[in-house]
């Protein structure tokens, strides 16, 4: 960075000069510089200017704001020959505390102190000091909380008390659970590395309630921005790291269970009619905007849907865990081409069985390992099935349908549901990912 312009300091320049042409005279002259014209790159720190320089509050939050702007008209006005620093150790203390403030609002809890009593407050004690400090004698100050934004409406602390509301945001049915979540993110999620620039203004927890907010409710970042005391940009960076970050960190456990697990959990009505089921199969449409590319048009239109989409697979065990989650393809793919382009022929043991809808006629892929497909039984120039198979396609359907439940409950996401931007659709196989896996920590799939 360019050092500021002013003779004699060497702080780096934080502010450019002004491209209005009477105002760039009036910072020229000010500093004193024998021929010297401002260029592009030329700057000036910010000792050179007064607090009431800066805007205060914020025009859209009416808070205070982190990042310090300029007002218009501004003319720098602090110099070595006019009004010196002050450097007492009096405006150093009052200096240092502030930014011991902001430490302490967004500095991050330990794993036994993220579910404090409600009554109790941490003492925190300030025992270091950056720089020489005359005369100066330790503080301490006490912090009520370590969670939450400062200036937002809603936060995770706020919502501790209340299962309905975690519910609403999340989709978890209570507050322990949020934090169930967020233990199987630690120690990790304490070192990401951001899309954009480290957000320290957020608490960890509240970045996580930001994630699952914007999956479960598809809130427009304004809105999160507002209800967190944040900026727009601040929602879009934590969102899109999050959802890497959750997705690189899952995708690490090995959610295919084995088949004594699956056996276990089976419940009766499967043992009695299909006891060698594995894993029931179907596939699910999300939404995208319309692209403008003419190719990618064409390959995301579904002919089912009638509109643009994007095509996954998901897979659950007959008890109700979600084993499989497929990567995203165009709407217009085949079911058999998302089934072979799957590890499914791998993952699956001999004489195992896949139950899946009449779509998925791929029974010549899974014959080599002696695996079977329960689909329903095609006419084949029939005019209508025998009784005793319909009754048996009937007991399948009603054993598929728990797929169905669980697709739909994936889909409480209203992510899932609503039209992805272009901004999102690269990440549609991570944010179904995530939802799926969501989806595991509930209790269940039905009432």
């Amino acid at each position: 960075m360019p050092l500021c312009a002013v003779p004699g300091c060497a702080n780096p320049g934080v502010h450019l000069f002004p491209k209005d042409p009477t105002l760039k005279k009036k910072w020229e002259k000010a500093i004193r510089r024998k021929n010297f014209v401002a260029t592009q790159h030329s700057r000036l720190c910010r000792n050179h200017f007064q607090e009431s320089d800066y805007v205060g509050e914020s025009a859209y939050t009416g808070h205070p704001q982190i990042c310090k702007f300029l007002k218009k008209g501004t003319v720098p006005s602090i110099f070595p020959w006019s009004t010196q620093v002050s450097t007492t150790p009096t405006s150093r203390t009052s200096r240092y505390m502030k930014r011991s403030r902001r430490i302490l609002d967004f500095i991050q809890p330990s794993v036994e102190e993220s579910v404090p009593e409600p009554s109790s407050s941490a003492e925190i004690e300030i025992s270091t000091i950056e720089g020489p400090i005359e005369d100066f004698t330790p503080k301490t100050v006490s912090v009520s909380t370590q969670c939450g934004s400062s200036f937002g409406i809603l936060s995770l602390e706020a919502m501790r008390g209340n299962p309905q509301a975690i519910h609403f945001y999340t989709g978890l049915e209570k507050y322990e659970k949020f934090m169930l979540v967020l233990d199987t993110l630690s120690p990790m999620c304490n070192n990401l590395n951001y899309r954009g620039s480290k957000v320290i203004n957020v608490c960890i927890g509240d970045q996580l309630l930001i994630t699952l907010i914007k999956l479960r409710r598809y809130m427009p970042d304004f809105e999160l921005a507002f209800l967190f005391g944040i900026s727009q940009t601040t929602v879009a960076n934590i969102f899109v790291t999050w959802i890497n970050f959750m997705y690189e960190i899952w995708s690490l456990i090995n959610i295919w269970p084995s088949k004594e697990l699956v056996q276990y959990y089976m419940p009766e009505s499967f043992k009695r009619g299909f006891p060698n089921t594995r894993i029931i199969v179907d596939t699910t449409e999300i939404p995208i905007t319309r692209p403008g590319n003419p190719v990618a048009q064409q390959v995301t239109f579904s002919s089912y849907k009638h509109q643009n989409t994007v095509k996954a697979m998901i897979g659950a065990t007959p008890g109700g865990l979600i084993s499989y989650v497929s990567e995203c393809y165009g709407g217009s793919v085949s079911d058999r081409q998302i089934i072979e382009r799957s590890k499914l022929i791998n993952m699956c043991d001999s004489g195992d069985s896949i139950m899946a809808d009449r779509g998925f006629n791929v029974q010549d892929i899974f014959a080599s390992r002696d695996i079977t497909i329960n689909i329903p039984m095609f006419l084949k120039g029939k005019t209508q099935l025998p009784g005793v198979r319909i009754i048996q396609d009937r007991k399948l359907a009603s054993k598929r349908f728990h797929i169905e439940r669980i697709i739909g409950l994936a889909k409480s996401y209203k992510i899932l549901k609503s039209e992805l931007s272009p901004y999102y659709v690269p990440l549609a196989s991570r944010i179904l990912f995530v939802c799926a896996m969501a989806c595991n920590f509930r209790e269940s799939i039905m009432k």
